[in-house]
């Protein structure tokens, strides 16, 4: 390291300095559906070298980002990963996708190290680890188990009231954040925001009932931006036990292959053993890994 660095926030004219950074991990082939908008693309720039770049991300009617998902840093300039990630106003979460076998290979682990290291200078704290899938045809359309009864219910108070219901008993890092900042309410509203954020029908959102009419779970098939996701599967804690998270999932993918889904994208916390079974036994390959960083100083 010799000169200083310089932060420069992408236009059109140069946008292939974002380009200039090798990457180790994977990112450019796990964002080929994502749309970044360049004037939220920066990089930071040594003796006219590219030595850190970061993307954050948005709907295309968001105004502000959403989130980070991709940051990268050179070997050794982790000062200039800070540079980058307090040059913005946008205090917002930060998620690393690495390739599934990072742990175990060195070279991988040391460049998601310097990554994290930056994350951490900069003010963010991890939040969760993640697995990733992605369900394609070739993987089989899981049978389902004929168990529950799906509806959709058009009233949304039917799912704030199951969703305060399933996280007042849950391993989900997120919605234990939510409920730490405001409570179960906060959980729950998160939840719906997301829903009705992402650009599929409302329709879509399905309860699930037992044969004996009692509210089981809850699933929601969805599109983000990129394409078709399990966005939510949840089961009450009255009825847990009876496997009914895997009927949910099952139900979820037959509902968006027949809608054409061609691919399926899911996730859910490492340490959520359950639901990681479920997706293995549904067919749902694990792609990819996500750490998600939060940062420490903002609040609900």
């Amino acid at each position: 390291m010799t000169g200083p660095v310089i932060i420069r926030a992408l236009t059109e004219s140069d946008a292939h300095l974002f380009d200039a950074l090798p990457d180790p991990l994977g990112a450019r082939e796990g964002h080929r559906r994502t749309t970044f908008r360049t004037e939220w693309k920066r990089v930071a720039l040594r003796d006219g070298r590219v030595v850190a770049r970061g993307a954050w991300w948005g709907g295309p009617d968001d105004a502000e980002p959403l989130s980070i998902n991709w940051f990268d840093v050179a070997e050794g300039e982790e000062e200039a990963g800070v540079q980058l990630l307090r040059s913005v106003p946008w205090r917002v979460e930060l998620e690393i996708n690495l390739p599934g076998d990072w742990r175990g290979d060195p070279a991988l682990r040391a460049a998601a190290d310097v990554r994290f290291t930056a994350a951490r200078a900069a003010g963010y704290e991890l939040l969760v680890e993640r697995f990733l899938y992605r369900w394609t045809p070739d993987h089989g359309v899981p049978e389902r188990p004929g168990r529950l009864r799906f509806r959709a219910e058009p009233d949304d108070s039917v799912f704030f009231d199951a969703l305060r219901r399933i996280h007042s008993v849950t391993l989900d890092a997120h919605a234990l954040k939510a409920i730490e900042e405001g409570g179960l309410d906060q959980a729950a509203r998160e939840e719906l925001d997301f829903f009705h954020w992402c650009p599929s029908p409302r329709e879509w959102w399905q309860t699930a009932y037992t044969p004996d009419g009692e509210l089981a779970g809850i699933h929601i098939p969805a599109h983000n931006p990129s394409g078709p996701i399990v966005g939510f599967i949840g089961v009450v804690p009255e009825q847990r036990g009876h496997g009914y998270s895997y009927d949910l999932l099952t139900e979820c993918t037959h509902f968006l292959v027949e809608r054409g889904a061609e691919f399926i994208s899911a996730a859910t916390d490492r340490g959520n053993f359950p639901m990681a079974a479920n997706f293995a036994k549904a067919g749902y390959p694990v792609v990819r890994e996500r750490i998600n960083f939060h940062p420490a100083d903002v609040k609900a």
